[in-house]
């Protein structure tokens, strides 16, 4: 896929994961050649947040921030110190962000938080995902959203909890097209990765139709969800190319404008070039 004439933001990709992280030097630079500008790699564990807070200083010029988080997948296998860490999690966000700072990583967002069905604990993921959602709006951050099967709970838990104040993102959305104006209306974006690409997937066709422009991001989730040209192997962030070209293909629009409009509103939501760990010009005017 050749990529647009204008910079592309990876609003999601784990690049401390294994399948991406021995060989990191080279994916970022294949995420350069595809015009990758800004990337955003979010936390899914305590026991992370130091390694991930390391890599934008270690991988300088590579346009790459971090978000520091749970992920509500990860609660039943917290170990005992992660535990005690999240028994006043709103705390040690709250500490970790200023240690990132201080490591010199730009911080973009709090998460990956959020609330998944499929997943054992509720009420842990609930508590955890509310104190997320304090920590955010105590270092006025947006929040990086993962639900799966939750959408009865989630918009709740934001509304109590005035996720608003600091809006985010619904990584990955898969939730129905129905829901999105109820999202939109609590500060919520919408980030799309390789299942709008993928053929048969009606929900996330149908959903990346309905976002409003100025809500719509792009993602790529590495090293999960591969676009359609590359199921089977793990994503990366170049790939991010193929997601822009399938949001656009949804939408019936040209993959540059997708390209401009999404980099340009993970700009807004997640900071300035300089947050984002790169100077990028705004593709938005």
């Amino acid at each position: 896929m050749t990529a647009p004439a204008v910079a592309l933001i990876d609003s999601h990709c784990h690049l401390d994961r294994p399948e991406l992280a021995g060989d990191l030097a080279a994916v970022l630079a294949r995420a350069g050649a595809a015009g990758v500008a800004g990337m955003i790699a979010p936390g899914v564990r305590p026991a992370t947040w130091a390694a991930l807070a390391a890599l934008p200083a270690a991988h300088p010029g590579a346009g790459l921030a971090i978000a520091l988080g749970v992920h509500p997948q990860c609660v039943p296998a917290l170990d005992a110190a992660e535990r005690a860490t999240v028994d006043d999690l709103e705390a040690a966000l709250i500490a970790a962000v200023a240690a990132a700072r201080a490591a010199g990583a730009p911080v973009a967002a709090i998460g990956e938080c959020g609330l998944d069905g499929a997943t054992a604990d509720r009420d842990g993921q609930v508590r955890i995902f509310r104190a997320h959602v304090r920590a955010a709006r105590a270092l006025a951050l947006p929040l990086i959203v993962h639900v799966v099967r939750a959408h009865d709970v989630a918009p709740r838990l934001l509304r109590d909890e005035r996720a608003g104040e600091v809006g985010g993102v619904l990584h990955s959305y898969g939730g129905p097209p129905e829901l999105i104006a109820t999202y939109a209306a609590l500060g919520m974006a919408f980030s799309f990765a390789g299942p709008v690409t993928w053929p048969g997937a009606r929900r996330p066709v149908a959903a990346a139709r309905a976002v409003p422009l100025e809500l719509l991001l792009a993602e790529t989730d590495a090293p999960d969800q591969a676009p359609a040209p590359h199921r089977g192997a793990p994503s990366e962030p170049a790939m991010v190319v193929d997601v822009v070209a399938g949001l656009a293909a949804a939408r019936g629009a040209d993959p540059a404008a997708i390209a401009a409009a999404t980099a340009g509103n993970a700009l807004r939501i997640f900071g300035d070039g300089q947050r984002l760990g790169r100077d990028v010009e705004r593709p938005l005017p």
